[in-house]
């Protein structure tokens, strides 16, 4: 065996043994049958996923990827112009940038969820000062609401997308830029076609983990959301340990992940698709 081999063999015996193994045993349990008090038993059926297309559940499911890709968007549209500040600042900028970047991080991520209760309650911050400089009358319904998951969900997400596309210009080739404006591109058009094509790296490893965690996230939808909002991390929590229903919590999770693979499948070919047309563009 080669010494290539060897030295990836670690990675390949974890994966396999913490993604895996684990994956083909939540794929098997979810063909299985549970007896009346939720244990599983041992009864090959397609019950669980014939479960998943009773129109509230295909309903959750379609709320789930919508949101997912809403709070992808909004994150890689706010963090594209943050990241492009933070790596063509000084290098004092940078650090102070980056810090305050991951500041989130230092800070327990439920006090931080929470943080949110507080000013987007009815008696909240938000609505004294609204009503206080005399915007509103009457306090506003800000939670328990979509646009508080969402709210939460970008401000929770931001620093994954903000990282690997910060990364990836500070890794771009700037003589590029400079010979662009040698030949008489605009700044627009030596961004449109020679810096965002160099940073799809950043955009695509951004915009899997803003997505693959919105639609694993349950914590934000239970506190900012309440009842009026559930996602399906959710429903397979509820299934694994409120109903007992592991086959079916097993079956909406392999659908889930089948799903996302391919959506993510579907936006890096969009993304390859763009920077092939702009290499040919540039060539």
């Amino acid at each position: 065996m080669k010494k290539s081999s060897l030295s990836i063999l670690p990675v390949l015996l974890w994966l396999g043994l913490f993604l895996l193994v684990p994956m083909l045993i939540v794929i098997v349990i979810s063909f299985m049958g549970r007896d009346d008090v939720g244990n599983v038993v041992l009864d090959f059926n397609f019950h669980s996923y014939a479960m998943f297309f009773d129109p509230l559940y295909l309903g959750i499911y379609w709320d789930t990827i919508v949101l997912s890709i809403l709070t992808t968007a909004l994150c890689l549209l706010l963090s594209y112009p943050l990241a492009y500040y933070i790596a063509n600042a000084g290098p004092k900028m940078q650090t102070w940038g980056l810090v305050l970047i991951t500041v989130p991080f230092w800070i327990n991520f439920l006090i931080r969820t929470y943080a949110w209760v507080l000013l987007l309650r009815t008696q909240g911050i938000v609505n004294d000062l609204l009503m206080d400089f005399g915007m509103i009358s009457q306090p506003l319904q800000m939670l328990y609401t979509k646009g508080a998951v969402l709210l939460g969900m970008v401000y929770t997400f931001i620093p994954f997308m903000v990282l690997p596309i910060y990364v990836a210009l500070e890794q771009m080739d700037k003589k590029l830029l400079e010979a662009a404006s040698d030949l008489g591109a605009s700044r627009w058009k030596a961004f449109w076609y020679i810096t965002l094509p160099q940073t799809k790296s950043g955009i695509v490893t951004g915009s899997v983990l803003v997505y693959v965690s919105t639609t694993g996230m349950f914590v934000v939808t239970d506190i900012l959301g309440g009842a009026k909002s559930a996602m399906i991390s959710n429903i397979i929590q509820s299934q694994f340990l409120g109903a007992r229903n592991w086959p079916f919590g097993a079956a909406l999770s392999v659908i889930f992940v089948i799903t996302s693979l391919i959506l993510i499948a579907l936006f890096n070919k969009a993304m390859s698709s763009r920077y092939q047309k702009a290499r040919e563009v540039r060539s």
